[in-house]
């Protein structure tokens, strides 16, 4: 495994994904490949291979658009209330191994949290209502504000005009290496990438340092921690002496 040596004390923004990076992959995975070809094959009477190829055309040729990620183009595209199908399952909707420490660490280290995600409002706060990870954050933001995914320029440019923070000083945590690929193109400083966004799929990230689970940052940030823990004892020390 890839040690991780992050200068917390360089990072002051940190920017998280939300499915495949805080949440697991699955559940996105197993509606967007089985669930919603069977739905679809009995709703438009059609066969399971008929619908599941129909339904991989149309996916394919949308990849990377901010139209692949929006529920209400493809609910349109395909005749089908595609938030009320994604509520059918969304007892799969699971938080990914050591999140909630995770995010309570870079609170106690003063980092200002914002979760970007290219996943459409609907689905978002279906995932939000499931999880509510959003105790934790301090900003949540959907590229479909923007109307830009994260994969181009003119996101970031949006994201750092809204959010005024410094790129060079910001750590992004994704699990798509061309998003990332975006990030880097534009300046974000950090880098991270999860190895196995999906907990039924494996797979192995070289293109970016790469992390399993969470707890590999904990070191740090608890580092981090203690250092501005000092800090302020140091000050109050300070006060009253004066």
């Amino acid at each position: 495994m890839q040690a991780i040596n992050l200068d917390w004390n360089a990072i002051d923004t940190v920017l998280l994904d939300m499915d495949g990076t805080l949440l697991d992959l699955h559940f996105d995975n197993y509606f967007w490949l089985t669930h919603l070809p069977l739905r679809y094959a009995a709703i438009h009477n059609v066969s399971d291979a008929e619908a599941r190829d129909y339904l991989t055309s149309c996916i394919k040729g949308q990849e990377g658009t901010l139209n692949w990620y929006c529920l209400e183009y493809w609910s349109q595209t395909l005749q089908l209330d595609i938030r009320a199908l994604k509520d059918e399952i969304k007892h799969k909707i699971q938080v990914r191994p050591h999140v909630a420490e995770f995010l309570q660490l870079l609170k106690a280290a003063k980092k200002k949290v914002i979760l970007i995600t290219n996943a459409h409002p609907q689905s978002l706060s279906l995932k939000l209502e499931v999880t509510a990870l959003d105790k934790w954050l301090d900003i949540i933001i959907s590229s479909h504000e923007f109307k830009e995914p994260k994969e181009a320029q003119a996101f970031w440019c949006e994201l750092v005009k809204k959010e005024k923070f410094t790129a060079q000083n910001a750590l992004f945590i994704d699990d798509t290496v061309r998003i990332l690929d975006s990030a880097k193109t534009f300046g974000i400083g950090h880098l991270l990438c999860i190895h196995q966004p999906d907990s039924q799929i494996h797979r192995r990230i070289d293109d970016y340092p790469s992390i399993d689970h969470f707890d590999e940052l904990f070191a740090g940030l608890n580092a981090s921690v203690a250092h501005i823990s000092r800090a302020n004892n140091d000050i109050g020390t300070g006060a009253k002496g004066g």
